[in-house]
Formats: C-alpha cells, sequence, structure tokens
C-alpha cells in the first residue's frame, strides 16, 4: 500500500520502531559501554591470550606489585653504569662511592639501604668485635669501614653468623645469591620478581657493565642463599 501523506509514513515508522525497542541504535544513540575490571588488584587487565599463553602469564607477573628491596636494586639499573672496585675512603656510617660506578655488592648494599640497613656499620662492628671470625684474605689486621663490606666473603659470613642461610633451594624474590666465579673471582646479587622461561628468577647484579638484570643465576656455581628478615634496622637508622 501506498502513503499518501508524508506524515503519516514518518508516523508510522515511529510505531514500528517504538514496537521493536531491540533495534540497533541510530546514529545518535549511544550503544552501552562496559569496562572490564581487573581481578588483580591493581590498575592492569589481564586478559588470555590463546595463541601465546606465557605472554598471559608475563603480563600478570608484571601487574603484581614488585618487593620494596626488587624495586630498590632494580633503581639503580641506568644509573650505576661502570665496574670500579677501586678502593675508595668512605664517609662512616652510610658512606658510599659515586652512584654511577660500583661493584657486584654496592648492589646489595645500596638496595638494604633503602630498607633500613647498613651492612657498613653493621659488618664493621661485628668484625671490630669478632674479626677472628671474618675471612683471613686480604692480609688485614684489623676492621677497614672503607672497604670491609664491600667484599662478597665478608658478606657471606656476616649472614651466616646471623642465620640468614636458605637450605631449601627455593628462590624467593629479593633474595640474596652468592657465587663461584672461577679464578679467584666471586660473585652477590639480588633475585628479581622476573622469571625466566624455566620459572627462576632474574638476577640484578653488577658483574661489569654497571647494574643489569639478568638470567645469570645457574650460570655460575652458588655458593650462598640469603634472606634478610624484613622487620631489621640498623642503630642509626632505626
Amino acid at each position: 500500500m501506498k502513503l499518501r501523506y508524508p506524515f503519516a509514513a514518518a508516523l508510522l515508522g515511529l510505531v514500528i520502531w517504538a514496537a521493536w525497542p531491540d533495534a540497533a541504535p541510530t546514529a545518535n544513540t549511544a550503544a552501552p559501554q562496559t569496562t572490564p575490571t581487573p581481578e588483580n588488584g591493581h590498575d592492569v587487565i589481564i586478559l588470555p591470550n590463546p595463541l601465546n599463553p606465557s605472554a598471559s602469564a608475563t603480563q600478570a607477573q608484571a601487574a603484581q606489585a614488585s618487593p620494596p628491596l626488587v624495586v630498590a636494586a632494580r633503581s639503580q639499573i641506568g644509573k650505576t653504569l661502570e665496574y670500579d672496585p677501586a678502593y675508595t675512603v668512605l664517609t662512616y656510617p652510610m658512606g658510599d662511592v659515586a652512584m654511577q660506578k660500583g661493584v657486584c655488592t654496592d648492589v646489595v648494599i645500596r638496595a638494604l639501604r633503602t630498607q633500613g640497613l647498613d651492612l657498613q656499620q653493621l659488618v664493621h662492628e661485628d668484625m671490630r668485635k669478632h674479626f677472628a671470625a671474618y675471612p683471613k684474605l686480604w692480609n688485614l689486621t684489623q676492621a677497614d669501614a672503607n672497604i670491609d663490606h664491600r667484599r662478597v666473603p665478608n658478606l657471606r659470613r656476616y649472614f651466616e653468623r646471623h642465620d640468614y642461610q636458605i637450605h631449601d633451594g627455593r628462590f624467593q624474590a629479593g633474595d640474596i645469591i652468592t657465587w663461584d666465579l672461577g679464578k679467584g673471582l666471586v660473585h652477590i646479587g639480588i633475585a628479581s620478581d622476573r622469571n625466566n622461561a624455566q620459572g627462576e628468577p632474574l638476577i640484578i647484579h653488577n658483574i661489569g657493565r654497571g647494574t643489569q638484570e639478568e638470567d645469570i643465576l645457574r650460570r655460575y656455581t652458588i655458593t650462598g642463599h640469603y634472606r634478610i628478615p624484613t622487620n631489621l634496622t640498623s642503630p642509626q637508622l632505626a
């Protein structure tokens, strides 16, 4: 049937649209929007990736808040750019070399200071009282606050004397690990909260190129595994 009057045609169209409210919206009618809510307690929405499940796992891992010690160690990346083992006279306590340089122990020392622990003071005071308990590798006859805390064997002995060793082989983010590199060289670093493909932590360390975060956990012989309690502080930081 042909409608003779345009107004009647428009009115009929309105009646038909009202009868079927599920009809597609017009250009002036916005479709309802929904926003997915994160279920991980963060402002990151993790969506499964069917083509690459490991990518989703990596995203989920990145969404978790990093432990403070890991954050402190990672913050040194891009700031400490050189490896410099030169003996340096330091202030005491809380003495440090220039941030742009350092050795492997400086990564640990600097990170722990942000957590209220000054290894310079802690190691020095322990060595003054118990010098005979520490390694005799440098022909020293007394404690030296400029260098003692920057030597891996001394840190290992301090950690062991305070029962910080871990023996179960299970690494957690923030754990401190030491290695034998061979030919008389030793090393120390901090376990990251980022893992390799085998599920083992990357290591934040300085082995010669400044502070880096790398997959080196099993590259060398592990000689020590330590976990510092979170409720400790140095006397001057308490």
